[in-house]
């Protein structure tokens, strides 16, 4: 009778294999069944990103066609970054401070340099990219943001995610659509707020994910019609197609996941790589 091993001398070619080796077959072991309101909760993240891509090119549209001054623009900043640090230690009770050990006067410091140093260089980032043409500035702008909506961690452990490389992109895109504002303080706003909202904000999002879910898709459902509301007022077209892509993010593609996910058959058996779970280091010594 035919074996399923190689140590012993059998009366069969090696590559023989009886009816019994097909009856260890399984199919989709680990297969994962999603849920449609949970894929659907989970594209939010994808959601944020893209409306703050847009609040971002909104607020630089504004500010360059003068609709938006940098004062008003600043003060808004600061009157929304402080109710935020206030809500992202109310949501866990302080918990996470604790935890990272750090206080708020390392915070305040920390924002105080950052501050300090960018409105001393705005004269700086204001020239810096003049001998570039504005064309040349737009498509780099361009190809950073879509390497920033690549590159950010919407929460899937993949190679290709890094968030230190999402952020960056994100801010030499602003600096590039900052030195071609009419003043200094106009470029010192604009990176701050990209700062905030490329920086501050995912985390604040991430918390309330975390903590608060219904509080979450509130904030995301509010966040994309402020989006849309301000691309409406430069095109309507714009918002349409913007509006079509949100809608297809959260809900078609959730919906073309699942029921693809019907057609997976991945087959499992013996001919699969032994795994050795033992633990084999004693034989190493």
């Amino acid at each position: 009778r035919w074996q399923k091993v190689l140590y012993e001398r059998q009366p069969f070619p090696d590559n023989y294999v009886d009816q019994r080796f097909l009856e260890e077959l399984r199919k989709n072991v680990h297969a994962r069944q999603y849920r449609y309101r949970a894929v659907v909760f989970q594209s939010g993240a994808v959601v944020q990103q893209l409306c703050s891509v847009c609040v971002f090119v909104l607020t630089w549209w504004y500010m360059d066609a003068g609709l938006l001054s940098p004062q008003g623009l600043f003060g808004a900043a600061l009157v929304s970054s402080l109710l935020g640090y206030v809500l992202f230690d109310a949501v866990d009770v302080g918990a996470g401070r604790w935890e990272s050990g750090r206080t708020r006067w390392a915070d305040l410091k920390s924002t105080l340099v950052f501050a300090a140093f960018t409105y001393g260089f705005s004269p700086v980032l204001k020239t810096l990219t003049e001998s570039i043409s504005t064309d040349t500035i737009y498509a780099m702008s361009a190809l950073m943001l879509l390497g920033h909506l690549i590159f950010f961690d919407y929460g899937a452990n993949a190679a290709i995610v890094s968030s230190t490389l999402s952020l960056n992109m994100a801010i030499f895109a602003s600096v590039c659509l900052a030195s071609r504002l009419p003043r200094s303080l106009h470029a010192f706003v604009m990176v701050t707020f990209a700062m905030q909202i490329f920086a501050l904000w995912p985390m604040l999002q991430k918390k309330l994910k975390a903590r608060t879910p219904r509080c979450y898709v509130g904030v995301t459902v509010l966040f994309a019609l402020a989006a849309l509301a301000g691309l409406g007022t430069i095109s309507s077209v714009g918002a349409v197609l913007f509006a079509s892509l949100l809608l297809a993010i959260s809900c078609l593609c959730p919906y073309c996941l699942i029921r693809l996910q019907l057609l997976k058959d991945n087959i499992h058996g013996p001919w699969d790589e032994a795994v050795i779970k033992e633990d084999l280091s004693r034989f190493l010594m």
